[in-house]
């Protein structure tokens, strides 16, 4: 299979930013990752901040979870919460983003956007080092040592909670994947040299 797209789901503190955008850089594709918010924002009129609120609000509530695929998948965004509705319009700017053609994209679901698309590669980044993780929250994210850890809580819930109420899948089981890399074993260069490999 050609690989057209990469779709990225990471664990925080892994490098997956880092490793996405450098991987793109050198194969000379697309990486869109806080540039889907950029776009829902300006398309709506929302700011970041309000995005971000939403999405870190999604329900891991199984109903809702059903709720809010049926709705999607229906079209109906006007029944849908305000977690839904960002939903519904990420889904679409990945949609209208895939079409410029080869990218990475970050987070977001990206995988469920594209799921009829062909030639898609779905990536789980984490880092089996705890220490090496921290580090990189303190030392490249700038967060208080005493705050790593309950920062890496919060966006590992976040984004675990956002997949799941928008895929009912559980965003670290690894069967959702076609490929999982480990950043503390192969280090950031070893990630980007395999995604390289797979995408050029």
């Amino acid at each position: 299979m050609k690989i057209k797209y990469i779709t990225i789901e990471r664990e925080y503190g892994s490098g997956g930013t880092e490793i996405a955008r450098r991987t793109a850089m050198e194969t000379g594709i697309y990486c869109y990752g806080e540039e889907i918010l950029q776009a829902v924002s300006k398309r709506y009129d929302l700011s970041l901040e309000q995005i971000q609120k939403y999405e870190e609000t999604a329900s891991n509530s199984f109903l809702y979870t059903i709720y809010a695929m049926g709705q999607a998948n229906l079209g109906n965004a006007d029944m849908l919460s305000k977690e839904g509705y960002i939903f519904v319009a990420e889904q679409a700017e990945i949609q209208e983003m895939a079409k410029k053609g080869r990218a990475i994209f970050l987070g977001h679901c990206a995988s469920e956007a594209l799921k009829n698309e062909k030639g898609v590669l779905r990536v789980f980044i984490r880092c089996s080092d705890n220490e090496a993780k921290r580090k990189r929250i303190t030392e490249d994210y700038g967060i208080p040592e005493r705050d790593a850890v309950r920062m890496q809580n919060r966006f590992d819930k976040k984004r675990a909670n956002y997949f799941y109420a928008n895929t009912a899948k559980h965003w670290d089981d690894m069967k959702n994947y076609d490929l999982t890399i480990d950043s503390a074993n192969l280090g950031t260069d070893g990630c980007v040299n395999i995604l390289k490999s797979l995408i050029v």
